[in-house]
């Protein structure tokens, strides 16, 4: 019996850099049936635990590490606080500032010195040994190196058997700390307490600017968690009630007043407005809504009070479904990131053996102590692999907030490097290319073919009666092509007439006895061989608009007045607006479209027509099984495959795929298969989506290649003995800034 595994996801503080991720994902994914992955730009851990583990274990797990952990709470912002990393660099600048300072600037020496002395005769005390100056710098630097830096130091005594950037930092700044009270008190060396002041202010100016912007990487993810409402007003005996949003169950009916967000999904009971959907679609364009429409929670209610009938609350909501797999994508690796984790698993050791080689081979080279300490700890300070832990998940980030944001959601990262080489994208056809409602796209009346009917329904013979009694039988029908015309009668102003001896034939039509007037004929809806069998032979202008309807692919009905045909009402599944124009660019940018749908083969080769796919490449009457036989055929030619679907008959395919979309208005299973959901209901996403992936790879690898280089270059010239420490402290700042406010650029 396979154990069932739950996922949760904790809140990580004191993680400073790609090694710190290393020794917490070890320590997790040591204990018995646990997988967890960490993400260093997000300070989060996305665990798969057995349902019956107490989170407190894996709490208490993290802790022993060296760090500290937290439940994040359902709904709770993924936000970086950088508060006490504010108040750490405030209190570096005003020791660390002036302690470099007056260590640079000689005519100071001399005048400190000569205050300090008079301060000593003045109080009867004895002169220090060697410079009075280099005792108040140290003075100074004290603060820095010991209480700010505390947490530094802490986090490397933890993570002794583990080493981190917090080792590398803790033993360079101590070093040269206590160098510096041992030559100054004997007068065999230079001074560098400044240097551990000076590098360990830099860290920390580095580590508030990098919490800043991955604060700003994470303000789109951020604003999507913070949509959902804390409140909700009910409708109970008629009064308005405000609860808690907690507290609102399935079935409950709500008020959302105008410019107020809707509160959950639900459906429209009551009231008419335009709800404005962007901040989960993309979409910007307002939706009108009216009884019987379906909303979703987080969307903005503009100019109309509407009741709502909730349907879905709490995690089953579309907003949360969209940042679950938001999150979820967050906590997943992309294939580049695991290849940076195997090189941060390494880097500090050898950095710190480096070091200790480093200063061996200048001291043991004729060189002074105090020249070959400050060289070692320069190759300390300088060699961070903050950059390369950020490379990748800091740009994920920023991605897949901003994807969110635009009504793109990423569920896996790897689709980031399978982008770049898909080209073949595989179509369906309904509620994909098309809008996946049945419309009226063309309506014929023709009152000169009444005429044989006789002078007795000349007063009927117009276009409204006729409409009329299309609108009578088809009430009574719940066919989607009897509600495509419902719907186009009400349009233009129909009204409904009694029916009497109503019957419905099953893929032939319906049939009732309408009182029009005075008269009372027998009015057929359906097919038009079926209605060709009990009518006389239709008029030139009805047979016209049967050939024109077939033709393009649509759903033909003819109504006929005893046994007369008056009118022909063709219904299709209208294309999205976007349909061709995505085609288009989907060859611009090399990819080959396929239309392969269960349609029959004259509506799959009018769609195909349209959109501007070749026939060649249009499969029709497909089955899910075919659809995955394809996706599979394609892939075994080498090609790279995205499939596009939105129904349970495609999940098969989307999941073979090399790369794969659900519309966001399919079914939960067509979602649940495929790496990326649009949420918007247009085909325009699609190129967005793959743009917006390909343009996250390129800034990972250029963020990978600058973490890589900046350390190919700059430890050998921190090692020549090059640099000083105190600029390599300040390289080492920006080499993990440049990473992050280069991520920042997806934006």
């Amino acid at each position: 019996m396979s154990t069932v595994l739950e996922p949760t996801t904790l809140s990580i503080e004191g993680m400073t850099c790609s090694s710190c991720v290393n020794t917490v994902e070890k320590a997790l994914n040591a204990v018995d049936g646990v997988s967890a992955t960490v993400n260093f730009a997000t300070e989060t851990a996305h665990i798969l635990a057995p349902a019956d583990m107490d989170t407190k274990e894996l709490i208490k797990t993290v802790e022993k590490a060296g760090y500290k952990a937290a439940l994040l709470q359902d709904g709770q912002a993924v936000t970086l606080h950088n508060k006490k990393s504010a108040r750490a660099l405030f209190f570096a600048f005003i020791f660390a500032v002036p302690a470099v300072a007056i260590s640079m600037v000689m005519s100071w020496h001399h005048y400190i010195d000569m205050r300090i002395l008079e301060a000593l005769d003045y109080f009867g005390l004895p002169h220090p040994l060697y410079s009075a100056t280099a005792w108040f710098v140290i003075a100074l630097s004290a603060p820095v190196v010991l209480i700010v830096a505390w947490p530094i130091h802490r986090a490397a005594l933890r993570n002794l058997k583990h080493p981190t950037m917090d080792n590398l930092m803790s033993l360079g700044s101590l070093s040269a700390f206590a160098w510096s009270i041992y030559a100054n008190s004997t007068g065999e060396g230079d001074v560098y307490t400044e240097v551990a002041a000076g590098v360990l202010f830099f860290v920390i100016l580095g580590r508030y600017l990098e919490t800043s912007a991955k604060s700003r990487a994470g303000a789109a993810l951020s604003s999507l968690l913070a949509l959902g409402s804390k409140e909700v007003t009910i409708i109970r005996e008629g009064l308005p009630v405000i609860i808690p949003i907690d507290q609102l169950e399935i079935g409950d009916e709500f008020e959302a007043l105008p410019g107020a967000r809707i509160a959950t999904d639900g459906i429209v009971i009551k009231g008419e407005s335009a709800v404005d959907n962007s901040m989960l679609t993309g979409e910007s364009k307002p939706v009108d809504v009216r009884p019987g429409s379906l909303v979703v929670g987080a969307s903005v209610n503009h100019n109309g009070r509407l009741i709502i009938r909730a349907t879905r609350i709490g995690s089953d909501t579309e907003l949360a479904r969209i940042t679950a797999m938001v999150i979820s994508a967050q906590g997943t690796k992309a294939p580049i990131q695991r290849l940076a984790d195997r090189i941060s698993a390494v880097f500090v050791p050898i950095v710190t053996l480096m070091s200790i080689g480093t200063f061996l081979g200048w001291y043991y080279t004729d060189h002074t102590l105090t020249q070959s300490i400050s060289i070692a700890i320069t190759v300390l300070v300088i060699a961070c692999p903050c950059a390369l832990g950020l490379a990748t998940p800091v740009a994920l980030l920023v991605a897949s907030g901003r994807g969110a944001q635009r009504g793109i959601v990423l569920r896996e990262p790897r689709v980031l490097e399978v982008a770049r080489t898909v080209d073949t994208v595989v179509f369906d056809k309904t509620g994909t290319l098309t809008q996946g409602v049945m419309n009226l796209q063309e309506a014929t009346v023709s009152t000169a073919a009444g005429g044989v009917l006789g002078t007795s329904f000349s007063p009927l013979m117009n276009e409204r009666s006729i409409l009329s009694s299309a609108l009578a039988i088809e009430t009574q029908n719940s066919h989607p092509v009897a509600i495509a015309i419902v719907r186009y009668a009400l349009g233009k102003g129909a009204h409904s007439y009694d029916v009497s001896e109503f019957a419905v034939t099953p893929g032939s039509g319906a049939a009732g006895r309408v009182q029009i007037g005075n008269q009372s004929p027998v009015v057929l809806i359906g097919s038009p061989t079926a209605v060709a069998h009990s009518s006389t032979d239709f008029h030139p202008e009805i047979k016209s608009a049967i050939a024109r309807g077939q033709e393009a692919g649509l759903t033909v009905s003819v109504l006929a007045w005893d046994g007369v045909a008056l009118a022909v009402f063709a219904v299709g599944d209208q294309l999205k607006p976007d349909a061709a124009q995505t085609v288009s660019e989907l060859r611009a940018m090399g990819i080959t479209p396929w239309l392969v749908t269960g349609d029959s083969a004259q509506v799959a080769a009018s769609v195909a027509t349209i959109v501007g796919i070749d026939s060649a490449h249009v499969v029709s009457s497909a089955l899910p099984e075919t659809k995955l036989e394809i996706v599979e055929r394609f892939k075994s030619e080498g090609r790279c495959v995205l499939m596009i679907g939105d129904g349970i008959n495609d999940a098969a395919a989307l999941t073979a795929a090399d790369l794969s979309m659900a519309m966001g208005t399919g079914t939960d299973t067509a979602i649940s298969s495929a790496d990326i959901t649009l949420m918007n209901s247009g085909l325009g996403s699609v190129i967005d989506a793959l743009k917006l992936a390909k343009k996250t790879l390129r800034i990972i690898h250029l963020n990978m290649g600058w973490a890589l280089i900046y350390n190919v270059i700059g430890l050998p010239i921190a090692a020549l003995g090059l640099l000083q420490p105190i600029y390599a402290a300040a390289a080492m700042a920006l080499s993990s800034l440049f990473v992050v406010t280069n991520s920042l650029r997806i934006r």
